[in-house]
């Protein structure tokens, strides 16, 4: 009998349109796709695919297996996903990620510990994810609360998103850069600038809005030489590499030798909060502690 696995590549290439673009998505050989392929085909009794040699067609069969094999796939997932669920419930452990461009202060970090201090058993496991990561992992059961950057581009039917708070974004340069000590720039004044930070094309999140403003202004970030995905952004710009916008929390927790520069026309960020739409009760008291530090202005990194 056919695997799980042979119905996920066969949805793959299904979606993909061909067999070598699914084997690079899956990272697997296409030699071995086309073999697992054959046997799934061999195992239903039927020919799934018609092959050309720039694509792959689904017969009839196929077009019918597809939409079973989708729906198979996803029954399997919200299953796995809720007994991942059920298993923190059970521990008590709530899991938390967070964008590296959220970083969480010691004010947060305090209050959480009295939260879960006040709960015999309750742990929370932190980790960073990019924003988009987050929901997907929430939607599949491996994660309870996510803090990311907006916008987050695909929405999960499990996950419920919420803006927590919004922050201005500040240009950062080095301090011999002709803007270092200006009071405050327009946004069209970094038309001819270098980006050490480009967005993913499938991402979302702080990289994301910042082309989103330029874009506003009139032009594309240009690259730098050397662009970071945000660990090493203001590192980068201290050496000269290139200008980078960033969080006014995030620019506070990082060590750097830059200058921030405020922008013009009211160029702001926001971090939003996940949570599945069904939390457990240590997930809610969680998220009963980042709500109440955003209304309060403190405990997250907020200017």
């Amino acid at each position: 009998m056919f695997s799980v696995r042979q119905l996920g590549y066969y949805v793959a290439i299904v979606e993909a349109g061909s067999f070598s673009e699914a084997a690079a998505r899956l990272h697997i050989a296409q030699s071995a796709l086309s073999r697992q392929i054959k046997l799934l085909e061999e195992d239903v009794g039927v020919a799934l695919l018609a092959r050309t040699t720039r694509q792959v067609e689904m017969t009839a069969a196929g077009r019918a297996f597809y939409d079973d094999a989708r729906r198979m796939l996803a029954e399997l997932g919200d299953m796995a996903s809720r007994a991942r669920q059920a298993e923190r419930g059970v521990q008590g452990t709530v899991e938390l990620l967070h964008s590296s461009s959220v970083p969480l202060d010691d004010a947060l970090l305090r209050a959480l510990h009295r939260r879960v201090s006040a709960h015999s058993g309750a742990t929370v496991s932190i980790s960073t994810a990019s924003s988009e990561q987050q929901a997907q992992d929430i939607q599949d059961g491996r994660a309870d609360i996510g803090l990311a950057r907006a916008p987050v581009l695909r929405q999960w039917p499990d996950v419920c998103t919420e803006v927590l708070y919004e922050e201005p974004l500040l240009l950062a340069v080095p301090p011999s850069h002709p803007l270092a000590f200006e009071q405050s720039v327009p946004m069209r004044a970094l038309r001819d600038q270098p980006f050490v930070s480009l967005p993913h094309p499938h991402r979302g999140g702080l990289s994301y809005r910042v082309v989103d403003l330029c874009r506003q202004a009139g032009f594309f970030p240009r690259a730098a030489a050397a662009v970071s995905r945000k660990a090493t952004l203001l590192k980068l710009v201290e050496h000269g590499f290139g200008v980078a916008l960033v969080p006014a929390g995030m620019a506070a927790a990082v060590q750097a030798d830059v200058c921030l520069v405020a922008l013009e026309g009211g160029c702001t960020t926001q971090v939003v909060l996940h949570s599945h739409r069904s939390p457990s009760p240590g997930a809610r008291r969680v998220l009963d502690v980042l709500r109440a530090a955003a209304g309060q202005g403190a405990g997250l990194n907020r200017a």
